[in-house]
C-alpha cells in the first residue's frame, strides 16, 4: 500500500470516528509518519500531549498534542489491504481514547489494543 493509500486509510477512520467524539478532540493534530523514532520500531500508533483527563487550570499556550499513525509498522504486521485498513482504524482509536484519558491496559480489556 502506497503512502496516498495509507492516508486515505487513516482520513477514512477518522471519518468513522463519530462526530459527538471528534467535537471533543481538543488541541491535537493528526499525523502520518513512516516509521517511529526511538527503540519501539514496531509501535503502529502515538499519542503524545496531555490527556484531556489531566488538563487543569494552568492547561493553556502549549503546542499541540500530536496522535502519529505509523506506516512501516502498520505495513509490516498486516498480510493484506484489508489488514491494513481495519488496523489502522483500530489505532486511531486507541489513540484517540488517550487523548480522552483512557489507559493502555484498560484499552487491551476493551480490544482496542
Amino acid at each position: 500500500m502506497g503512502e496516498a493509500e495509507f492516508e486515505a486509510a487513516v482520513s477514512d477512520a477518522l471519518d468513522a470516528v463519530p462526530q459527538e467524539l471528534m467535537a471533543m478532540l481538543d488541541n491535537v493534530v493528526i499525523l502520518v509518519e513512516e516509521e517511529p523514532e526511538g527503540p519501539e520500531k514496531e509501535l503502529l500508533g502515538l499519542y503524545q500531549g496531555t490527556a484531556l483527563t489531566d488538563r487543569g487550570w494552568e492547561y493553556g499556550g502549549v503546542l499541540p498534542d500530536t496522535i502519529t499513525i505509523y506506516r512501516g509498522p502498520t505495513l509490516r504486521m498486516c498480510a493484506s489491504e484489508e489488514e491494513v485498513v481495519d488496523e489502522v482504524a483500530v489505532t486511531v482509536v486507541h489513540e484517540i481514547a488517550h487523548h480522552f484519558g483512557i489507559e493502555e491496559a484498560r484499552l487491551h480489556e476493551l480490544g482496542w489494543g
